[in-house]
């Protein structure tokens, strides 16, 4: 988009010019002209914007445009340090002010803010609440407002935090002030929320497309071997930066033993670890010593790191609002990423038990538990829908798909068949579950299906009814998967019942839809994965989104250039991303840039970059064996 837009010339002009000298950018994003616009005009705004979509930049950019200070109120320190380190690193000065600093780090950043000499300022909004700091803002004189992951602020929202609804008071603490408001992740009913609780006077909404295009998304069926399917995946993303979600701690650390154990130097991430031991995890994340965590989903809000290539689920996240906020940490660059959920209908009843017991322990509303399962069965029907996943995400969020298909998710890549005679198989699971005359739980269900002769079948006759060993010839994974579809598509109901051990159990029964099925008035659609040919690497290999990011670009030379950014990253204590992202790098491999003023044309490379790191990574290419055509 061009820069000049609807702004004064002269406020275009400098802006221009702060985007090319800080971040080397000269073309802004979907959005991010009228956001960065609301910011120089001092009105208040709700932006939404994927995650990488460039939302920071709305905030960080007016601000050194605009006399005063901006506040940033972000919810976590690890988040705050990523911000101040990369903007230092592009020659800005920020600070924050947290627990985690010094006295010494305190009365320097105090200075800093008195003498005038600071433009974004990062709090907690704790801190931002408290008295003696709110008078120090009040002396300093503050700009503008920027709340970053505002979707905390809303208890409709997937990730509510109670202290967010102090920030209501900002406006009376703050008349000359402007709010901003800012999320990758928001429904219309968490929009309306954060606009109300805010308090937003005549606000800029903006919201941006939902569709991250450069994702890929594949949710398959969760087998036995586990650990073989995620091996699957990270043979695809060798060397490259990934998160692997796990819904409990011990499924965690068992799964990051596993990982160590075949070779994967993989680190585990959950509440459980010493406060030490996950910023060791999070640390080795970011400085690219370690390329795979395994976490709880306590992992992520605070990670910045930008050249994430996968993201793989183990069970099924509890909204889409956490997955897609979860799955968005894969591909800020922008170029080509892979997001895997492994599933099974299990997942469903595990949430559900955890949601009603936070209910009872927390005695919280019934409305509360209501929107946890209202959303917990929205990602279950994402999960079992035979719709394109990015028109499945983008319509959830209210929005449009507009393309035939996406040609990055499983769905549309033909990575998923229709199961042949579906409705017979259905007929004959939903006759099973009438056979049987009681309630019994899948496992069972599927062991009569395939004709197993264990005991307690024998011992309650199921081996004389007529649908013993009906799907005999089919996997028992198949007909699990099956079985919960039909679940899924509302043909079958599983519910909880409490067993004798006082301990709840789930089973099938049936439905008035049931009866359907058995008459044949309706038909169902059943899927399941392309399975690969023998001897082949299956339905998945042949297909990466982010095939189209490495045109022309010299894989080797692009190798050399992360090698020479780690070690220069470790020089100076920061993330390799601070020194330069990934797609900076590929375009250094793919144009050789051979003088300091060609390099400087790359996107993501501005003044203060070029002169701490230019020379060294010009010296590189320069010297590199590999023959390509160069830019001078």
């Amino acid at each position: 988009m061009d820069l000049a837009g609807t702004l004064p010339p002269q406020l275009s002009a400098e802006l221009v010019d702060v985007l090319e000298k800080h971040w080397g950018i000269r073309s802004l994003r979907q959005l991010q002209q009228p956001a960065i616009a609301a910011v120089l005009a001092r009105r208040d705004s709700l932006v939404v914007l994927p995650t990488g979509g460039g939302k920071s930049l709305c905030y960080q950019a007016p601000a050194l445009l605009s006399r005063g200070v901006t506040v940033v109120v972000s919810p976590l320190i690890s988040l705050m340090k990523d911000q101040v380190d990369g903007l230092r690193s592009s020659g800005v000065n920020a600070v924050r002010l947290d627990s985690s600093l010094s006295l010494e780090e305190r009365q320097f950043a105090d200075r800093e803010l008195r003498a005038g000499r600071v433009k974004l300022l990062f709090v907690s909004p704790e801190r931002l609440m408290q008295s003696d700091f709110t008078m120090l803002l009040q002396d300093i004189g503050l700009n503008a407002i920027a709340i970053d992951e505002a979707h905390c602020i809303s208890q409709w929202g997937h990730d509510f935090r109670p202290e967010y609804r102090q920030l209501k008071r900002l406006r009376d603490m703050f008349p000359g002030a402007s709010l901003h408001a800012y999320t990758a992740t928001a429904t219309e009913r968490v929009r309306k929320d954060i606009l109300e609780q805010l308090d937003l006077i005549n606000p800029e909404v903006l919201i941006g497309n939902f569709d991250r295009p450069n994702l890929t998304y594949r949710v398959v069926p969760r087998r036995g071997d586990q650990i073989n399917q995620v091996l699957d995946v990270l043979s695809r993303h060798k060397s490259e930066g990934g998160i692997i979600y796990c819904i409990s701690r011990n499924d965690v650390n068992t799964l990051a033993g596993q990982l160590n154990k075949a070779g994967v130097k993989a680190m585990a991430y959950h509440a459980g670890l010493s406060a030490i031991e996950r910023s060791k995890t999070q640390d080795a994340f970011l400085e690219e010593s370690c390329d795979v965590v395994v976490a709880t989903v306590a992992f992520g809000m605070g990670i910045d790191r930008s050249n994430v290539r996968f993201v793989l689920h183990t069970g099924m996240p509890k909204s889409l609002e956490h997955y897609q906020q979860e799955t968005g940490r894969a591909g800020r660059d922008g170029l080509g990423a892979e997001c895997v959920l492994l599933s099974s209908g299990q997942d469903f009843f595990t949430w559900k038990g955890l949601m009603e017991k936070a209910a009872r322990e927390s005695q919280s509303e019934s409305s509360h538990l209501d929107s946890s399962l209202g959303h917990l069965n929205d990602m279950w029907r994402y999960c079992r829908s035979s719709v394109c996943r990015h028109r499945s995400l983008v319509n959830y969020f209210g929005q449009e798909y507009l393309e035939e298909k996406c040609d990055a998710c499983d769905h549309c890549l033909g990575e998923t068949v229709m199961v042949p005679d579906a409705d017979v198989i259905a007929q004959k699971i939903v006759s099973c579950v009438a056979r049987v005359r009681g309630s019994y739980g899948i496992g069972y269900l599927v062991s009569i299906l395939r004709g197993e002769k264990i005991a307690k079948i024998k011992e309650r006759g199921h081996d004389q009814i007529s649908t013993f060993g009906l799907l005999k010839q089919h996997d028992a994974f198949d007909i699990r998967d099956w079985m919960y579809q039909l679940i899924g598509h509302g043909a079958l109901s599983q519910i909880e019942i409490e067993t004798s051990f006082g301990k709840g159990m789930p089973v099938v029964r049936l439905n008035k839809e049931s009866m359907v099925v058995l008459r044949g008035e309706k038909s169902y659609r059943l899927l399941q994965p392309l399975k690969a040919k023998k001897g082949g690497k299956g339905a998945v290999a042949a297909h990466r989104k982010d095939e189209d990011g490495w045109e022309g670009v010299d894989r080797d030379l692009f190798e050399e250039l992360r090698s020479l950014r780690k070690t220069i990253a470790d020089e100076i204590g920061m993330p390799p991303y601070i020194v330069f992202h990934d797609a900076t790098l590929r375009e250094f491999a793919r144009s050789r840039p051979s003088s300091l003023e060609a390099m400087r044309q790359v996107p993501g490379v501005g003044d203060a970059k070029l002169r701490n790191f230019g020379a060294k990574f010009l010296a590189h290419i320069s010297t590199s064996t590999k023959s390509g055509a160069t830019v001078s």
